[in-house]
């Protein structure tokens, strides 16, 4: 049985690229998104909450103290 298959896979390439290589591309995929979601929270995100933040805790000292 395997090396039935090794044959089928070494007369067909294009048939071995797609059974094999879709799991491979699906992974860079997914590894591809983890750092882009990582970057946009760590240089978009996290920034913008970072000024929120100082801002809010600026305007409430002000606010109170006066």
């Amino acid at each position: 049985m395997i090396a039935a298959l090794l044959r089928l896979f070494a007369l067909r390439p294009l048939l071995t690229m797609a059974i094999l290589g879709f799991p491979i591309i699906l992974l860079i995929v997914v590894g591809l998104f983890a750092i882009y979601a990582l970057k946009f929270l760590v240089f978009i995100v996290l920034p913008v909450a970072a000024v929120v933040w100082l801002v809010r805790r600026l305007t409430r000292k002000r606010g109170a103290e006066g």
